[in-house]
This record gives C-alpha cells, structure tokens and sequence, in this order.
C-alpha cells in the first residue's frame, strides 16, 4: 500500500488542478464575450438605405439636391389646403421629404448590464465548483481514513493477540465476549478501538485501549501533516489487581519533561512518590529518563537489571524503548480501581508493529513481579504512617466541608426569615417584637425550686 502521505497529498494536487483548469477555461470564455454582437453593430451601421437607389427621373435632368443633415422642422399644414392633394406619382422625380432614420439603438447599456450579471454567475459557479472539490476530497479522506485506522488495529491484534502472541500465552480469555466467536477487538469510533483480556493470576483482568490519528477527519489530517508533533497513535493498558496481590506501591517512569507533570497533576503521585536521583553503585536508566517512587528500596525492585538490559538502558532504549510514554503503578489511584498499573505506549505503524514486542512484553512482567512483592518491615511502616496522615488529611478536609456547607445553610435560612420579615406588615412585626421580649425575659428571671415539706 502507498504511503499514506503520499497518496493525500495526489489527492489533493488532482482536486486543486481540476479547480484550477476549470476557472481557467470559464475565464478565457469571458474574453470572447460580446465579440459577435459589435460585429452586428459596424454591419448595421454600414447598411445602404433603400431611398438612395431610387433612380434619377429622365425627364428632369437637374441632379437632386442633397437634404440637410438636419432638416428645420415642417410647418403646419393648414386644414383645406393645397398640399393635403398632393401626388407623389403625379410629380416624379420631386424630392420627397422624409424623416431622418432613428440611429440604432447603442448596446452598449445593454451589455454593460448584462456584463455584471455573467460576473456573478462566473463568481458562484467558481465559488460551487471549489466546495464541491473540497466536498469530493473529505469523502475520500474519510473512508481512507477510516480504513488507515482499522488496518493499524487489526495490526496490532495480529501481533499481539494472535496466536502464540503474548497476550495468547499470559492469559486465558482474549476478547471481548465469552466463546471462540468474540471479537478481539471491539470499535468505539474512527479513532477507538479497545481490547480485553482476563484469565491470569494476580490481576482481574487487562484492558487496551488503542487512541489513534483523526485520518478520516480533512481538517484534523492537514493540521496533523503542518504539526506533526500534535497528535500521536498511542495505546494504555490497564491491569486491575487483586485487593490482596497488592502490597504498598506509588511507582512511576517516564520521560523528563512528562514526568514532571505527572509528578504535578497525579494526586497519588503528588503525595507519596519522590524524584529519585540515579544511584552511582549499579546500572540505571537511560538519561532519558526520570523515577518517580515512593521510597528507594521500591524503585531498585522494580527497575532490575533485566529490564535495564532489555529496554531502559542506553543502548537498548534507543532501539526498543523510544515508544514509551509512562509507566505508573499505584495502590492508591483515584477510580473505582484503587490498584492499578498503568502502561503507556506509543504504536508505530502498522508494517512496524513488531518493535514494541519488548514494551508490551512489560504488561505480564511487571504483573507478577508486583504481585509477589512483599516491602520490608522498615519500609512497610513508612508507607502505613504515609497512608494514615493521608488518611487523617482526607477527613480533615471533609469535616471542614461539611461545616462550610452547613454554615451556608444558615446563611441562607436567616437570609430568607429576614426577606420574610421585611414582607410582615407593621402590626406582625410588633407583636413579633413582644413575644421574642417576652421569650427574653423569660429567659433572664431566676429559676426557683420547690421543695415539698416533710
């Protein structure tokens, strides 16, 4: 298949030239406009008058005076007179006054109209033919798209859902639904695609999700191709753990710039993790990356030599490791799920799945890796003092939410009697008057006992 880009990029050069050789040919055409009609007008203004091919009478040889330009007006005929009886044929050859002929009529105005017309006609037609091009290029772009979209899916599935994939050896129910007829994969949109796995020990189960490029979206795709850094294909997986396969863990990897922000925006992480320094004593990550850990001891656990030779070291992360994004593992995740580990990575294309074998190798290492991890005893009673301020802070913080609301309340209770009492008539608020005085002096007088003799 071409790529992509490419084959865009036709797209739009083919929709651009169509556009552009069409107001092209409906501009020359406009040049031509109204050629025929002046060549009517010099052969109407050539034209010989019949009157002049009246021959000469025989009889008079006096030639015929020529008439005036402009002849004066002629004057009334009285009624009854001479001239009502005349003869043209009777006297030949006299010459016969005749009106000037009209001019003909200048189309100049006429196509002086006309002209603005046939530019706004041109201008709309323009206009109609340009959004019909861009109307034919987002409906090819949507369904190449949208196929672009699914074969990336369907690629990663194949990959690593297959048959003796890793997904295929670490779990038992692949899918999404009981039986061999589910459907691996399952569509949420153009850009959503989610996959499920269940069936290990430690965990309840795995969810995938596979976030993708807006390709079917014209707008989306060419703002994508100007800024290539905007938008990614990208996947998470979710491991839901078992309550009690669990122990004490605030644990997050990522690059510098991304970690610092988690370090930031995730409360988890923002209360017990730390941003531990590279040790000298023992192989470490790449320079490119930053831990973030809830105590030192955890982070040396997870990060074993293993996984820095395989994908976090500085040889192997150039090549193996650059589609990570995070990695963030925590008992304490604000959710439904309070144990959580979180993985995210970026997806390559789909002739290139295969170079996040080893990240998505990571998904079953580090579920069983966590769920036989048990802290020491020193480091287990940090972590319980951490949770239990935390825990003390959290009921802080509602007990002074619950007294704000209900100073608010009251508030607004003696907000509304006073907006009550401000309606009383003059009458009503005296009698109120009394009775609160009466109340108060009550209240003031001294209680008195009585005591029964014996």
């Amino acid at each position: 298949m071409a790529n992509p880009t490419v084959s865009f990029a036709l797209l739009c050069l083919l929709a651009f030239a169509f556009a552009f050789v069409f107001v092209v040919v409906v501009e020359a055409d406009s040049h031509f406009e109204g050629f025929e009609g002046d060549e009517d007008d010099d052969l109407e203004d050539t034209s010989i008058d019949p009157a002049s091919l009246r021959t000469a009478p025989l009889s008079d040889p006096t030639p015929t005076p020529t008439p005036s330009p402009s002849p004066a007006p002629e004057p009334d005929r009285p009624k009854g007179s001479a001239f009502d009886l005349w003869d043209e044929e009777e006297f030949e050859g006299v010459p016969v006054e005749q009106a000037a002929p009209e001019a003909p009529k200048s189309q100049e105005n006429t196509t002086g109209s006309e002209r603005p017309q046939s530019a706004k006609g041109r201008e709309s037609l323009r206009v109609e033919m340009v959004c019909g091009s861009f109307l034919v290029m987002f409906a090819i772009n949507y369904f190449s798209g949208k196929r672009e979209n699914e074969k990336i899916a369907l690629s990663w599935v194949a990959q690593f859902a297959g048959k003796e994939s890793i997904f295929e050896k670490n779990f038992s129910l692949l899918g999404m639904g009981e039986g061999d007829e589910a459907p691996l994969l399952l569509k949420e949109g153009q850009t959503t695609f989610k996959f499920y796995a269940s069936g290990r020990r430690y965990c309840q189960g795995v969810l995938a999700t596979l976030e993708l490029k807006s390709r079917h979206d014209l707008i989306a795709r060419i703002y994508n191709m100007i800024v290539p850094s905007s938008s990614r294909d990208h996947i998470s997986f979710e491991v839901y753990m078992n309550d009690d396969s669990m122990d004490h863990v605030v644990f997050a990897l990522a690059k510098k710039k991304p970690a610092k922000s988690m370090h930031k925006d995730l409360p988890d992480l923002h209360r017990f993790a730390t941003l531990l320094s590279p040790p000298s004593s023992r192989k470490w990550l790449s320079d490119h990356l930053s831990l973030l850990s809830e105590s030192k001891e955890l982070a040396y656990d997870f990060i074993t030599d293993a996984v820095i030779d395989q994908v976090f070291g500085d040889k192997a992360f150039e090549k193996f490791g650059k589609g990570l994004i995070s990695l963030h593992f925590s008992d304490q995740h604000p959710g439904i799920h309070k144990k959580v580990l979180l993985f995210k990575f970026v997806l390559p294309a789909a002739k290139n799945m295969a170079d996040m074998t080893r990240l998505v190798a990571l998904v079953p290492y580090y579920i069983d890796l966590i769920g036989r991890y048990k802290l020491s005893s020193q480091a287990r009673s940090k972590t319980e003092a951490a949770r239990q301020k935390v825990a003390l802070e959290a009921q802080k913080e509602i007990r002074n939410a619950q007294q704000e609301a209900m100073q608010r309340r009251k508030a607004e209770k003696k907000k509304m009697m006073e907006e009550a009492e401000a309606k009383l008539s003059a009458e009503a608020i005296r009698k109120k008057e009394a009775k609160e005085r009466a109340r108060q002096m009550k209240k003031a007088m001294p209680r008195m006992k009585m005591a029964r003799g014996a």
